[in-house]
């Protein structure tokens, strides 16, 4: 393996005018955005659908846990496939299917009455996950190197789906319970699959209606094999590690952070809920501006600040309650110093800016991967896709070990403070090794960096905290 790779080489438009976007790219972002949201929000819709149903049902906290747990796992195992079908076969037959089969697994959600097929709908509901890097591979085909980062971001915004059902769900059940509609939908809870039934299978229609019919599948006539050859690469496996940072510690915090709220300040469920909200939409909606700014000052230097914020806001949110207690020599007394308190305004604030860095964050991250592997987006951003998504699934035990290790709700943070410090050090040391091999001259010259600087030509211009797309990249 070599010690450096370059990224994607330019094409001719790089040099000149920046190529536009082919016509239907439009469409195609649009409709696979307001898919994608509603395919999240189906996915965790037992976020706020369990209260109601383990009422109905009888369930244990841990039985009812599962239902959110075994949907975040089935929508992160198969991200990969997902990701490499839609390179191959175009992105309108994979979404398309997602669509469908996920409008089919949410109604029969709404016809069950035990909790093993309850649990197993949940499983198969949870496909939906997968299909955000189905929509990464369609839309990397269908926008020019210089527009995917803001494409990849608007896409991404999607993952809002998660505050549908927390805003639409308890209106809906609250308004319903008890009654028939059409003759054979029960009210209450279980309206609200059946209503996502419905908009699914609409807008699968829609897209295949709407979108280029001849479209675009870089993988097309490529062997399974030669798709996975780029996951060798190190590379790949430091950009899964920061998405495990900054979206499965945003999937495990949106299901988390309602229970946090009621457990450590004594707010009810449904203020819980809201406050959640205000996570998690900055966490959603920047993806935009993320992608925005990866495209304008490069994807590493947005990760530089992602990284900053997460480790300041995770390291104020770990502080527990409470003060130390100092042994006053002379009088065999105590005295109380350094007393702290985390208030629910504090709080509420510090993840709402948590939620803003993962949300740019997650732009960022996948702004690298079309820089890197243009013609392998679908197996890149699946395998990347798929451990940030399996993030999801095992981080919410290691908060609740945590918290039963120390006895103070606050872990959770000092859970995500370690993992966030663990991948701004890899991506650090990986900057030093690149600027180390470009520019080894410089390696002693602390003082005065700039003098022999003028002696490296184009290197002299090297950024090492610039964008994806800098001259070259320790593959490390």
């Amino acid at each position: 393996m070599a010690l450096l790779d370059a990224p994607a080489p330019p094409t001719e438009s790089d040099e000149g005018r920046p190529d536009p976007a082919p016509p239907g790219a439009n469409r195609v972002l649009a409709l696979s955005t307001f898919a994608f949201t509603l395919l999240f929000a189906a996915w965790l819709m037992f976020g706020v659908l369990g209260v109601p149903i383990r009422d109905e049902l009888g369930l244990s906290d841990v039985q009812l846990s599962w239902l959110s747990a075994v949907a975040i796992l089935n929508g992160s195992i198969w991200r990969l496939p997902a990701g490499i079908a839609a390179d191959r076969w175009g992105g309108r037959v994979v979404f398309t299917f997602f669509l469908l089969t996920t409008a089919v697994f949410s109604y029969l959600v709404a016809q069950v009455h035990s909790y093993g097929t309850l649990l197993v709908l949940a499983f198969l509901v949870g496909l939906a996950g997968n299909a955000f890097t189905a929509g990464v591979a369609w839309n990397s085909a269908w926008f020019p190197r210089e527009r995917q980062g803001f494409a990849l971001g608007l896409f991404g915004a999607g993952n809002v789906g998660a505050s549908v059902t927390k805003f639409l769900g308890p209106a809906v059940i609250g308004a319903t319970a008890g009654g028939t509609y059409l003759g054979f939908v029960d009210g209450g809870w279980r309206l609200v699959p059946v209503i996502y039934a419905v908009l699914l299978a609409v807008t699968a229609v829609a897209l295949w209606l709407l979108v280029p019919r001849h479209d675009r599948s870089p993988g097309r006539g490529r062997s399974i094999r030669e798709q996975l050859v780029p996951l060798r690469e190190v590379r790949v496996w430091r950009f899964s590690s920061y998405y495990v940072a900054v979206f499965g510690a945003y999937v495990a915090l949106a299901a988390w952070l309602p229970k946090y709220y009621v457990d450590t300040f004594g707010v009810s469920l449904t203020t819980g809920a809201l406050l959640t909200a205000t996570f998690i939409f900055p966490a959603s909606l920047l993806r935009p501006v993320g992608g925005a700014l990866s495209d304008r000052i490069g994807a590493r230097r947005v990760m530089y600040w992602t990284f900053g914020v997460m480790l300041a806001a995770t390291a104020l949110l770990m502080m527990p309650n409470g003060h130390i207690v100092v042994e006053v020599s002379g009088n065999n007394g105590t005295a109380d110093v350094l007393p702290f308190a985390m208030s629910l305004e504090l709080f509420v604030v510090t993840v709402f800016v948590l939620g803003c860095a993962m949300g740019i964050g997650k732009a960022a991250v996948y702004k690298h991967i079309p820089e890197y592997f243009p013609r392998d987006v679908g197996a890149v951003g699946g395998l990347v896709g798929m451990l940030g998504g399996l993030g999801g699934f095992l981080l919410p035990p290691l908060f609740a070990y945590a918290t039963s290790w120390t006895g103070l709700p606050s872990a959770t943070f000092f859970v995500l403070f370690v993992l966030t410090a663990v991948c701004f050090a890899w991506m650090h040391r990986t900057v030093l090794a690149l600027l180390q091999h470009e520019s080894p001259e410089l390696s002693d010259h602390f003082e005065h960096p700039h003098l022999p600087g003028r002696r490296l030509g184009r290197r002299a211009h090297f950024d090492p905290a610039g964008a994806a797309g800098t001259t070259m990249e320790a593959n490390r």
